[in-house]
Parts: structure tokens; C-alpha cells; sequence
């Protein structure tokens, strides 16, 4: 059998029944008080604990909540950004053949521009050489006039009497050939003819 001591702070339960028959009636009531009371503070400390922990679970069930909820929006929002990802590239994909047909039309305006520039300046030198001719056709015209003058002149001179009557038709002469006057063409022979023959 072991000591007082020893007795003392081993539980009821677990004594044999020679040192429960050693002890004393007050030492056992004492005993099982004290057991109870242990016991009663163990169970309350456990609600306690359970408590905090069922407490602790209803915070962490909030959180699951709040995070569903954050899940879910974060979804909604994946989607419509997938969404706008597959409109934007296709809008890019429209913008990218635009801008190839944009640039076929460019080659095919400047192809068109090219030939028709060449058509242009071909034309213009063309019209300058048109030109030339018409001024080298105007400077023979004015040399036949002056001839024509000359000649005018010299009858009117050589013919008795008549040098105030000829004199007239040779200023006319002289106006259309020189190209001042709006009268007639400068290169019809047909009125020079009339204007200096010496009949009329």
C-alpha cells in the first residue's frame, strides 16, 4: 500500500479498493468534492473551447461566403473580359483586311495616277509642240504680211494719183498682220489678197 500522499492524488476511479477502505469517510466525500469540482471546470473549459471553436467555424463560413460571392463576380468578370477580348479581335481582324484593301486601293490609285500622268505629260508635249508650231506658223504669217506691205507700198507709190486711196488698205494690212486686230484672221491669204490688189 503506498503512501497518504500518493493516495491523495490518485483519482478514485482508480484506486483499489484496499486503499478505499483505508481511507476515511470525510477523505473520500473530500476526495469525490474535489473530483467533482475538476471535472465540472474540465466541462466548462471544453464549452469554452467548443464555443470559440464553433465561433471561429461561423467566422471562417462568413469567409467561404464573402469568397463565393467574390468567386463569383470574379467569374462574371472573366467572362465578359473574354467577351470583350473576342470582340476586340475581331474587330482587329476587320481592321486588318480594312487596312489591306485600303492599301490594294492605294497601289492600284497610284498605278492609275502613274498612267494617267504619263497620259498627261504626254499630252502637254504634245500641246507644246502644237505651240511651237502655231508660233513659228504666226512669225511666217507676220514676215508675209510685211512682204505684203512692202509690196503695197511700193505700188501705192508707183501708181499716179492713187496714194491716199491705197494708202488705207496697206494700215489694214499692216493691222492684221502684226495680230492687234480682231477683224479678220491673221492667216487668211484671201483677204490680204483683196486688201492690197491694186484693182479695187
Amino acid at each position: 500500500m503506498g503512501s497518504d500522499s500518493e493516495i491523495f492524488n490518485i483519482e478514485l476511479s482508480k484506486m483499489s479498493d484496499d486503499d478505499l477502505l483505508a481511507c476515511s469517510k470525510e477523505e473520500l466525500v473530500s476526495r469525490l468534492r474535489k473530483e467533482e469540482s475538476e471535472k465540472i471546470s474540465a466541462l466548462i473549459q471544453r464549452g469554452r473551447l467548443i464555443k470559440e471553436v464553433n465561433k471561429q467555424l461561423q467566422g471562417h463560413l462568413l469567409e467561404i461566403r464573402e469568397l463565393k460571392v467574390i468567386n463569383q463576380r470574379l467569374q462574371e468578370e472573366n467572362t465578359e473580359l473574354r467577351d470583350l477580348c473576342c470582340f476586340l479581335d475581331d474587330d482587329r481582324l476587320k481592321v486588318k483586311k480594312l487596312a489591306r484593301e485600303w492599301q490594294l486601293f492605294g497601289h492600284h490609285a497610284a498605278k492609275v495616277m502613274r498612267e494617267d500622268l504619263g497620259g498627261y505629260l504626254k499630252k502637254l508635249a504634245d500641246l507644246e509642240r502644237m505651240q511651237d508650231g502655231l508660233v513659228k506658223e504666226n512669225l511666217d504669217l507676220k514676215e508675209l504680211c510685211l512682204v505684203l506691205e512692202e509690196e503695197c507700198v511700193s505700188r501705192s507709190d508707183s501708181s499716179p494719183g492713187g496714194s491716199t486711196e491705197l494708202n488705207l488698205p496697206c494700215m489694214v494690212a499692216r493691222d492684221l498682220g502684226d495680230g492687234s486686230s480682231s477683224t479678220g484672221s491673221v492667216g487668211s491669204p484671201d483677204q490680204l489678197h483683196l486688201v492690197c490688189s491694186p484693182d479695187d
